[in-house]
């Protein structure tokens, strides 16, 4: 008896993911569109939307705003008219299930289904996570782990994260852990201009990738000495525009463009590495052009590295 109450006390003491509920930042004009809004609405959770006036607007985060682990569902929709600006100083958006400081739902919480994260129709602009150093920072616009992450619509400018290190990654998104290695799907976005150590776009470990309709253009990996970094340098410089990592883990990409992003060690667009070699690559009625790499590529998959399961799948695409 008394265990069975022990244990029913544990159970309610675990916060339930809360109720999605519908927020609405500002009430009318820019200047009732603010940081503080916003940060407010994502902590709180569900969907959110922007009432900013008729016009764009570009709102200056002066602070990351965090979802909490509590929250069932939380919908970020910019109707193409907003930007979250990091000012070139600090992450916009953080999710990570394994940070007690955003409560602490559960002892498995690299592999717990809440919260779903969706951002649509928003610009990301001028993130920088440099100097992060929460699992390995990396995410200048947005960081996650666990949880699931969906992005439609969206546009990602000039992000950035620590220029050096063999696997810090993602200017724009760095992604760790999603509920039952479902893959992070990407429609419909743009990524331009971001600059980290690896994947001038986007970055992972572990972690599965469905991108279709979207496009990645001038994008950088700067570091030098790739992974493991070679010998009297600090490591990185490799998938200029996407750095995937990990073991069991796939990357599909349709319809999308992958162009002028350079690398300064290995995979001008793409690099990829499943360490066990169970990891598959599929491009399918895309274009991937002029992506250089100083370093090293898969030879006859210009501007890709890949070590996986066999060779790339490469279906009704240009790799040039």
């Amino acid at each position: 008896m008394r265990l069975t109450m022990m244990v029913a006390l544990l159970v309610s003491a675990v916060p339930a993911p809360a109720a999605p509920r519908a927020q609405v930042v500002g009430h009318g004009t820019p200047a009732s569109c603010t940081s503080q809004a916003v940060v407010a609405a994502v902590a709180k959770g569900g969907t959110i939307t922007f009432d900013c006036g008729p016009k764009p607007v570009t709102i200056l985060m002066k602070a990351t705003a965090k979802v909490r682990n509590n929250s069932a569902t939380v919908v970020l929709d910019g109707g193409g008219k907003v930007t979250l600006s990091g000012g070139g100083k600090r992450r916009i958006l953080y999710q990570n299930t394994c940070d007690k400081a955003q409560l602490w739902t559960t002892s498995h919480c690299d592999d717990q289904a809440t919260p779903r994260l969706t951002v649509r129709d928003l610009t990301f602009a001028d993130g920088n996570a440099t100097g992060e150093r929460t699992d390995g920072g990396g995410g200048g616009a947005i960081f996650v782990r666990g949880g699931q992450l969906k992005v439609v619509g969206s546009k990602f400018l000039r992000n950035r994260c620590d220029p050096t290190g063999p696997d810090v990654g993602g200017a724009a998104i760095r992604v760790l852990d999603q509920y039952r290695d479902r893959p992070v799907q990407v429609v419909r976005s743009t990524f331009q201009g971001g600059v980290c150590s690896n994947g001038g776009a986007l970055s992972s470990i572990g972690v599965s990738w469905v991108i279709s309709g979207s496009v990645m253009t001038g994008n950088r990996a700067i570091g030098r000495g790739a992974n493991p970094a070679r010998a009297g340098t600090p490591g990185g410089g490799s998938g200029g525009a996407i750095y995937t990592d990990g073991n069991r883990f796939t990357v599909r990409i349709a319809g999308s463009r992958i162009e002028g992003n350079r690398a300064r060690e290995g995979g001008g667009a793409i690099f990829f590495v499943s360490n066990d070699r169970t990891g598959t690559l599929r491009i399918e009625h895309s274009t991937l052009r002029r992506n250089p790499n100083a370093g090293f590529a898969t030879a006859g998959f210009p501007g890709i590295f890949f070590l996986g399961a066999g060779k790339p799948q490469v279906v009704s695409s240009t790799l040039k």
